[in-house]
Formats: structure tokens, C-alpha cells, sequence
């Protein structure tokens, strides 16, 4: 069977990397050609371009780069019309994701959703584009389920978080001690997770960096984006004695003390991993005016959205500077925030379900694809 895959962002890549593993495994003659990253591209397949190229943050970012998007668009859609797959799998990343769809299923090609667009947050009004245009929706949070098929009569299929199979995996094999290979010290480790773009890193770093000094008994290790250079990240640290790595997030998450989080799907794995957190996030500030406008969340972090609750401390814009910072991180260090936020991850864990998201959703494409065809 031929699938043709599309992830945007450096969280796709890995749900993608993960969900080609289990279609190869159900199907070991699969004939994949991919958008993605490094890590689909190790599994297998044809890689036809890379998120790195695709990942624009933000309004303004959006339409100073609207040439570049619109290219890609035209650009994806002459490659599947060449490819002529069986099925056509979305990862996520709903504004490009729904351009293309919209354009597949009007000349036929069978639509498969894997990660839903977070329209319970915005563009609620995009269910009806998504019940026109897609033929299975996956969905990987549990309060989604009710409201696709409760509030909008869309029926979907939730699968569990892939999260929990991407850790698992990580954990069942055998690592390299981290501090000996980076020749760090036996101080505890706190871990910085600026972010994958330029745009939030440049915004996040030098304000994540400038709690270092209030911790000498801590040893600070940035977790560097694949796609970025080493350059890039050195002309933050300067002559500070700070580490980075690249590809390496699990192994930095694995042993850390506690951790500063830029938002997105980083809050998440920081949380499966226990690690007590203080999540960041700041934008351009007409980004940020037009989204405060527009969404319709009470929290910015997928650990306060899945759990409806405060969980970790989120500093937003104007909360997210240095003074904020040091405040909200002393408290996760030790003591009684400390010990309440490792007790909510537990509950977290389990609102989650279990592990296997990754083969429920090949098993579920291979078997809807056949049910459609029939």
C-alpha cells in the first residue's frame, strides 16, 4: 500500500517516525514518501522535504513568509498527484494540513487525520471543513472525543497519547550515562527547553539563562532543536559555563532536577518524564494581541489543559521575564509545589491511557482503508 505522510513540526516528526514503525510493522511492504524530519527519515521511506523549511510561528511570521507557504502548498500538491497514494496521512499542523486536504478530497484521495487541530481552542468553525474533507480523524487527548462527537457529531477515534509509546521506547533501551558523555559534574541538572524555532529561541533563551546565577549548586543544559546550529545557541551563552546538546532531549529529561519549558508539546514530555517544570512562553507582541483576542483556552501548556487545572506555573508575555522567573522556579526546586506537582503528573499519566497509540492508528488506517474500499 502506498501512504503519503505530512508533518510539519519537530513533535510530528516524532509521532510520524513512530507511526511509520508500526505501518511497516502491519504492512512490511509499504511504500511511504513522507514531509517530516530526521527521525521519520532513520525509519525509512522517501523524505520529500523537511520541517525545518516549513515551520513559521506566529501572524506576522505567517504573512512575511506567505510566498515561501504558498510555494510549498503548490509544491505538495504535485508530488501526491505523482505519488498517487492509497491513503494520505495528516500529522498535525492544520494550516498547511487543511489546505492540502481540502484540494485531496475533491479529486479522491482518502484522508486520514492523526493528531487533530486544536479547534476546541480556535476556528471552531473549521469542523465543518474538517467533516468535509477528512475521512478518519485520530485523536490523541481524551476531552476530544466529546466534543467532535458530542457537541459537533463528527465521529473520531481516540487512540491515547503517543507520547507515553516515544518515553517507553526511550526507556526500554540502554543509554550512555549522560554527565559522563558530557563530561558534566555530579551537580543536579536542570534542564532548559527553549523551543525548535529561531523565533522562540531567540525570545526564551536569554531569559531562561538569566536565572543561572541565583543557582551555582545547579548545573544548567540546554536541550538544542535538531535543524539549529551550534553557533546559533553559543551566541546566547556567551562566556557562561552552560552546556547544549541536540537531539537529546530525552536523555537531558531523564535525569533532570526540574526544568524550564517553552510551551507546546515540550510541556507534556517534561511532565512524563516527572520532571517539576515552569513553563514560558512570549511572542511577537502583535502575534500575541491578535491571539489573546481569539483563543479560548484558561491555559497555554498541555499539562493545565488535559488536567483543567494549575498544575505547573505558565508566565506569558509580559509575567515571562527574569524576576517572574526566578520566583516561580525556586518553588519547584523543593518543597510543597514541588511534591504537588509530581502527585498531579501520576493523575496526568493515567487520564492519558496506556501505551500503543502508534499501532492502534496504523491498525486503524489499514483497516478503515480496506473497510472504504469494500
Amino acid at each position: 500500500m502506498k501512504y503519503y505522510i505530512i508533518a510539519g513540526e519537530a513533535s510530528g516528526d516524532l509521532h510520524g517516525s513512530n507511526l511509520m514503525r508500526s505501518i511497516y510493522k502491519k504492512d512490511p511492504n509499504a511504500d511511504i514518501r513522507f514531509w517530516g524530519g530526521d527521525l521519520m527519515q532513520q525509519v525509512g521511506g522517501k523524505l520529500v522535504k523537511h520541517y525545518k523549511d516549513l515551520a513559521f510561528m506566529g501572524f506576522v511570521e505567517v504573512v512575511q513568509n506567505l510566498g515561501t507557504i504558498l510555494r510549498n502548498i503548490k509544491f505538495c500538491k504535485k508530488d501526491i498527484a505523482s505519488f498517487n497514494p492509497d491513503v494520505l496521512v495528516f500529522i498535525d499542523y492544520p494550516g498547511f494540513n487543511m489546505r492540502i486536504a481540502k484540494w485531496a478530497k475533491r479529486i479522491g484521495i482518502e484522508t486520514h487525520y492523526y493528531i487533530s487541530p486544536q479547534i476546541w481552542a480556535w476556528k471552531e468553525n473549521r469542523i465543518n471543513d474538517i467533516k468535509r474533507d477528512f475521512d478518519f480523524m485520530y485523536v490523541i487527548l481524551p476531552f476530544e472525543k466529546d466534543f467532535y462527537e458530542k457537541k459537533h457529531n463528527y465521529p473520531v477515534t481516540f487512540v491515547g497519547h503517543p507520547l507515553i509509546d516515544a518515553i517507553e521506547r526511550y526507556r526500554a533501551e540502554e543509554h550512555q550515562d549522560f554527565k559522563v558523555k558530557h563530561n558534566l559534574d555530579e551537580r543536579p541538572i536542570i534542564a532548559l527547553l527553549p523551543g525548535s524555532r529561531k523565533q522562540e529561541i531567540s525570545r526564551l533563551l536569554n531569559e531562561m539563562l538569566s536565572v543561572i546565577h541565583h543557582y551555582p549548586q545547579y548545573q544548567f543544559v540546554i536541550a538544542g532543536a535538531p535543524g539549529q546550529e551550534a553557533s546559533f545557541y553559543e551566541t546566547f551563552i556567551k562566556d557562561q559555563n552552560i552546556s547544549f546538546v541536540f537531539n537529546e532531549t530525552y536523555a537531558l529529561l531523564n535525569i533532570a532536577h526540574a526544568a524550564l519549558v517553552t510551551s507546546g508539546t515540550a510541556t507534556l514530555e517534561t511532565a512524563l518524564f516527572n520532571v517539576p517544570q515552569v513553563v514560558l512562553y512570549k511572542g511577537n507582541q502583535v502575534s500575541y494581541e491578535i491571539a489573546k483576542r481569539i483563543i479560548k483556552l484558561k491555559y497555554i501548556s498541555l499539562v493545565n489543559l488535559i488536567m483543567d487545572d494549575d498544575v505547573v506555573v505558565e508566565l506569558i508575555q509580559g509575567d515571562c521575564n527574569a524576576v517572574r522567573i526566578e520566583q516561580e522556579f525556586a518553588k519547584i526546586i523543593q518543597g510543597e509545589k514541588r511534591n504537588e506537582i509530581l502527585l498531579k503528573y501520576k493523575e496526568l499519566i493515567r487520564n492519558l491511557g496506556g501505551q500503543g497509540a502508534s499501532d492502534y492508528v496504523a491498525g486503524e488506517i489499514l483497516k478503515n482503508h480496506m473497510t472504504k474500499r469494500s
